[in-house]
């Protein structure tokens, strides 16, 4: 990456190498956080001292290293050492690590893999700090803004920046914390070729064909071949793949086939087929919470039968603000000055705990993370009130909405489960180990924001899983499970007294 960046932006030469050290040392942090709490097969016991870890593993080797805070979003692990040897990069200490069954195998492959991955996230770690403004930045003044301020990218997950099959000239260029305007291109296809569900909108449409909204990246490496219409210019949200439009109207959701952190992000004919139904129902849920929660409307979304050449388009957030007010999706508020504070740590836990454990006591789990959860912000910072987007991912429960008499929509498919386990998983492992977690900054600032936050709450079935260990999903081992599908998961020690 630093012979790429001599050519396409030599001025950030400098400032990245300065950046390595801190970026090789955060993907470790991250990486040994997985490795000491998820239950990875070759590691076979954990020895607790008062500072220290040391992970036995299968074959008889000792991994060693700091006690990790699971909750921590500011800890710095430099080095662990491997029988006696010090590692200081995470892909060399997965190289290192002896893979039960043989290197050759699907699980030596995958380590290879991952390695490889790790090095990627460190390396676009390190760009994506040096890439920052010096100096003392002003507010921003749009949630667009607030999103590109999002450098470090996930706050527990090793891959938190691994972009493969991305240049470094394509990271400048589309990444949203180098701060770019996008360049959409349009992909027109014939109507009767296309799943079109909601409205789609009259300036995407060319007489019988449907425009299909496009990232640049995934035109040149994917479509080779389609017919691409210059669109418009967009600014890229924290997701890479979701763009707001500069002259403002809904974002665009476009298909991106490259593996971002863990998963490869197109889009489902399944979403798409369902986004209209699942929107009308979710907006309607949501007035059930007396104006506490906003639900980003799905105002269209169109595929040509083809996970990449889809697109969704959704109401902008802001458009829940009123005057003198901010919405700020929650990631943005790490580590700010005003999340720092332990009163609005707590009240923004008891809008976000007493909002989001009735939406699922109602019927509803939402993946309710940093990335898709947003707080309205009184012009004092005071959170006010949530928005949520992105409904491709929730949870439905026919049972739950049966119980309190509403009408369960004509869904089928993995949205739809009454499986109590899976549903906490998805709204607990989302809220609470993932964006209050990571809001807090440690497991006793969390522990003390929990509490305040279900402080007055009637206690349920529900709200009990916050007061023992926490669901969370084991991101490592899911990219070190070759040929396992779906999501797998551990817990945390939870925060509050006895988890």
């Amino acid at each position: 990456m630093a012979a790429a960046l001599a050519g396409v932006r030599p001025g950030l030469g400098s400032a990245y190498e300065a950046a390595l050290e801190g970026a090789r040392a955060a993907v470790l942090t991250r990486l040994w956080r997985a490795l000491a709490f998820e239950p990875l097969p070759w590691v076979t016991g954990r020895e607790r001292g008062p500072d220290s870890l040391t992970l036995l593993l299968a074959g008889g080797g000792r991994l060693e290293g700091p006690r990790p805070d699971p909750y921590a979003t500011d800890a710095r692990v430099t080095e662990v050492r491997l029988d006696g040897r010090a590692y200081r990069q995470a892909a060399r200490l997965v190289e290192a690590l002896r893979v039960p069954h043989g290197a050759a195998g699907p699980l030596g492959a995958a380590f290879a893999s991952f390695a490889a991955e790790l090095d990627d996230s460190t390396a676009s770690l390190a760009l994506s700090r040096a890439g920052q403004p010096a100096g003392v930045r002003a507010a921003p003044r749009t949630t667009w803004e607030w999103e590109q301020r999002v450098v470090d990218g996930h706050p527990y997950h090793p891959n938190c920046r691994s972009r493969p099959g991305f240049s470094v000239a394509e990271q400048l260029a589309y990444a949203p914390e180098h701060g770019p305007l996008v360049e959409l291109g349009l992909v027109p296809v014939p109507a009767r070729e296309c799943l079109v569900s909601g409205e789609w909108p009259e300036h995407l449409r060319d007489g019988d064909r449907i425009l299909v909204p496009v990232h640049p990246w995934q035109a040149e490496h994917v479509l080779k071949g389609e017919e691409v219409l210059p669109g418009p210019a967009a600014h890229p949200l924290m997701a890479l793949r979701t763009l707001a439009p500069a002259d403002g109207g809904a974002h665009v959701k476009t298909a991106l086939s490259t593996r971002l952190t863990s998963s490869v992000r197109d889009i489902s004919a399944y979403s798409v087929e369902t986004a209209a139904v699942v929107s009308q129902f979710a907006h309607a849920l949501a007035e059930r919470l007396d104006g506490r929660l906003h639900i980003t409307r799905t105002l269209g979304a169109a595929t040509a039968y083809s996970p990449d050449l889809a697109a969704v388009l959704r109401e902008p957030p802001e458009a829940y603000a009123r005057a003198g007010e901010r919405v700020v999706p929650v990631a943005a508020l790490a580590g700010s000055e005003l999340a720092r504070s332990a009163g609005w740590q707590a009240r923004f836990a008891r809008l976000a705990l007493s909002v989001c454990l009735r939406v699922l006591d109602l019927g509803v789990a939402l993946e309710a993370h940093g990335q898709n959860l947003l707080v309205v912000l009184a012009a004092d910072g005071t959170p006010l009130r949530l928005v949520y987007r992105d409904l491709a991912d929730i949870r439905i429960s026919p049972a739950r909405l049966a119980r309190h008499g509403l009408a369960v929509p004509p869904l089928s498919g993995r949205l739809v489960t009454d499986d109590e386990t899976v549903l906490r998983r998805k709204m607990f492992g989302s809220l609470a180990a993932g964006a209050l977690a990571a809001t807090a900054g440690s497991r006793e600032a969390f522990g003390e924001a929990l509490a305040a936050g279900l402080d007055g709450l009637a206690p349920t079935a529900d709200s009990e899983v916050l007061r023992g260990p926490l669901p969370v999903k084991a991101l490592t081992l899911m990219r070190l499970s070759p040929g396992v599908s779906g999501d797998q998961w551990t817990s945390l020690p939870g925060p509050l007294a006895g988890g």
